[in-house]
């Protein structure tokens, strides 16, 4: 199999792109294998790429001046990942994005996506589709957030993502969600006992 196709298959389901034109989006994408721990984003240098998770798991986060950290995204397979803020406008980034796991991207430059969308107005739609979709999951994220209580906010994650709270570090999880690990550790050993 193509080590491409889960990004074809990705793209497909949003627009519907010919043979060439599948060619053509892929030629712009930079194959890379990544350790764990190793940053593929640090605060104070330009997030020059979008990335999309061939394979393994990858967090966002912020320190405060108390060097907390604060996760802001969690993505695994078929999902993308930068600092969009400095990706978006090109400025120093301020978050660090880490590899959870042994990873495999597919790195796409910021000129490079430029130049897709000016080729063929597919390749627009997609970009476009994609950053709707983000912007309403940040909305949906917020929104639960200010609404629902940190258990309910851990049930509604694990019956939507899974694949993810098996796979993330408590420290990672219990970050996102906005609690303590402790706090975490407890609410899962709750459910425990009652399943």
């Amino acid at each position: 199999m193509n080590e491409s196709q889960p990004l074809i298959d990705h793209i497909q389901k949003r627009v519907i792109l010919n043979e060439d034109e599948v060619q053509a989006f892929l030629s712009y994408f930079k194959y890379l294998k990544i350790r764990k721990r190793q940053f593929i984003i640090q605060p104070g240098f330009v997030a020059h790429h979008k990335n999309y998770i061939l394979k393994g798991a990858f967090r966002a986060y912020v320190v405060d001046d108390n060097g907390q950290d604060h996760t802001i995204q969690v993505s695994i397979e078929d999902w993308w990942i930068s600092d969009y803020n400095s990706y978006v406008y090109q400025k120093p980034a301020t978050m660090f994005v880490e590899a959870l796991e042994p990873s495999i991207i597919l790195q796409l430059d910021y000129k490079d996506e430029a130049l897709l969308k000016h080729q063929n107005h597919k390749f627009e739609t997609f970009f476009r589709i994609m950053a709707e979709r983000s912007v309403a999951h940040m909305q949906r994220r917020i929104i639960t957030n200010l609404t629902m209580n940190a258990e309910d906010r851990y049930k509604e994650y694990e019956a939507l993502h899974p694949d993810i709270v098996q796979r993330m570090p408590q420290y990672a999880l219990a970050s996102y969600l906005g609690m303590t690990t402790e706090y975490l550790s407890r609410l899962r050993n709750k459910r425990a006992k009652k399943s």
